[in-house]
């Protein structure tokens, strides 16, 4: 089995990446946050930090990008090949209102016509590998079907599915009964991705799915990053120092570095046991010093709950 390490705006920077796959089980891809092409702009500074190949050494990272509009796709992707990177991903399922309303992400579904001829001229023109991030839908799982005979009509380097329509958001069950449909009749290599937070969640996974091959997790790691390994509450602290040291070194005042903590903190405080005081002090801290002292404490006071270990 291989695994993917999905992108999850905010929180897996190259910072998060890198910290990662130190500490933890190397994942066999790295997807980046969405960056949006725009045809007469070049990247910005946050961009560039994500893509420079100094920044991803020893990391399988793929470049995902979010547009409906085929040049900007075939332009934003000439460049970042010229990077040195093999692979594209286009992301088609982004279920942010924000993102919908502009027929982007999950928005692009509703109009699988247009889709198709989006597809057409971007594997048409492309000397590089495209692989497609997608949801089953925008609102109803029977738009799947016609969906994957549109995403059949191409090469796409790998189809990774995540089984809800856009309107589910996050909420209700992942639809297995279409994943399936695509296990069976996908023409292209797939991927699944949605709600693997524990071991048990895996192992049900590749039991009704045994030639299941890759599987993209994101907020599973995120919640637990040892979640595919063993480790302790020395590694967590080590992981947890790594991204605290590197966002102060390229951070602009304690704040941004604390509201970057506190953001992975919303994931991650649930390992341990009994947290609810210390978690209300985390997230009131505006002082980075007192910031350390509550980690410290955090690691020296609290058990790791029997789960996570």
């Amino acid at each position: 089995m291989q695994y993917y390490l999905a992108p999850l705006e905010g929180i897996t920077t190259y910072v998060y990446r890198n910290a990662y796959h130190k500490h933890f089980k190397k994942m066999d891809k790295y997807f980046t946050p969405f960056i949006v092409p725009h045809k007469d702009k070049k990247f910005n500074t946050r961009e560039l930090k994500e893509l420079s190949p100094e920044h991803n050494q020893g990391l399988n990272v793929i470049p995902q990008l979010l547009t409906n509009n085929a040049e900007d796709f075939l332009k934003t992707a000439k460049d970042i090949v010229q990077m040195g990177y093999k692979e594209i991903n286009l992301n088609l399922g982004c279920p942010s209102k924000t993102v919908v309303t502009k027929k982007k992400g999950s928005g692009f579904l509703e109009y699988p016509e247009e889709l198709d001829r989006f597809l057409d001229i971007i594997y048409g023109n492309a000397d590089f590998k495209i692989s497609v991030k997608t949801r089953i839908g925008k609102d109803s799982p029977d738009e799947f079907y016609q969906l994957l005979e549109v995403y059949n009509k191409y090469p796409i380097e790998e189809l990774t599915i995540h089984p809800r329509v856009q309107a589910d958001y996050y909420q209700n069950t992942p639809n297995l009964d279409m994943f399936k449909v695509a296990y069976e009749e996908s023409k292209n290599p797939i991927c699944y991705n949605g709600d693997i937070r524990t071991t048990d969640d895996l192992t049900s996974l590749i039991q009704q799915f045994p030639d299941l091959k890759h599987v993209m997790i994101g907020r599973g790691i995120i919640h637990n990053p040892g979640l595919l390994t063993n480790f302790d509450k020395e590694i967590l602290l080590s992981f947890h120092n790594m991204i605290l040291e590197e966002y102060i070194k390229i951070s602009s005042g304690e704040r941004n570095v604390l509201f970057k903590m506190k953001e992975l903190w919303f994931y991650m405080l649930a390992m341990f046991e009994n947290v609810e005081k210390i978690g209300k002090k985390i997230k009131k801290t505006e002082r980075l010093k007192e910031y350390e002292a509550i980690i410290n404490m955090l690691f020296t006071a609290y058990d790791l709950r029997k789960e996570n270990k």
